[in-house]
């Protein structure tokens, strides 16, 4: 396999992940690459990720975004605030993963890998949070924060560890959301013509 497959494929993986929540999958980076997990390298103009200082900050904004997350109205906040911090972290993990590239190509790299896959998956889950606040009046979006933290945790992890299954995990990820969002918007519309 060519050597930027791989990168791409764990970039991927990433930023779909840091469209669902942008600091989580950024701290599992830097963790890998502070402690050599995964045998994972990170571009040398992104080796700053598995600094301590790093590694504190987003340790104190994961967990600050995953607890502001199941609260109320602040989530749907989160969720478009999301499609601006999405994008940008996902271009960062992005880049930071092709180890072997120099750091303009890599940065470049992160910008057209990570950058619209997370907003892609952002766009998303932005669209299932309002389809479950207006189909339930917000009471699943507790349940769905949860269920976006799985899921933000497992598709990092499953890019750091196994790359080459990220584009079937997407695909299916995305399909599994439209199925979601659908279900529902028609819970909603019975709501509303049975009103």
């Amino acid at each position: 396999m060519s050597s930027w497959v791989l990168p791409l494929f764990l970039g991927l993986g990433l930023a779909a992940a840091c469209g669902f929540r942008a600091f989580l999958p950024l701290l599992m980076l830097s963790v890998a690459a502070r402690f050599d997990l995964f045998g994972l390298d990170l571009n040398e103009s992104f080796a700053w990720i598995g600094s301590t200082g790093a590694l504190l900050a987003l340790a104190v904004a994961a967990g600050t975004e995953l607890l502001a997350d199941l609260i109320p109205y602040v989530d749907n906040l989160l969720s478009v605030v999301g499609n601006v911090t999405g994008p940008i972290a996902g271009a960062i993990a992005a880049g930071s993963v092709f180890q072997t590239a120099d750091p303009s190509t890599a940065a470049i790299a992160g910008i057209i890998v990570g950058a619209p896959t997370a907003l892609a998956f952002s766009a998303t889950q932005t669209g299932v949070r309002a389809a479950s606040t207006a189909g339930t009046g917000g009471l699943a979006n507790p349940v769905v924060s949860i269920v976006e933290n799985i899921l933000t945790f497992c598709t990092a992890l499953l890019a750091m560890v196994l790359p080459v299954l990220i584009p079937v995990l997407l695909a299916g990820l995305l399909y599994l959301m439209w199925r979601v969002t659908r279900r529902f918007r028609q819970r909603r519309a019975a709501v509303v013509a049975a009103a």
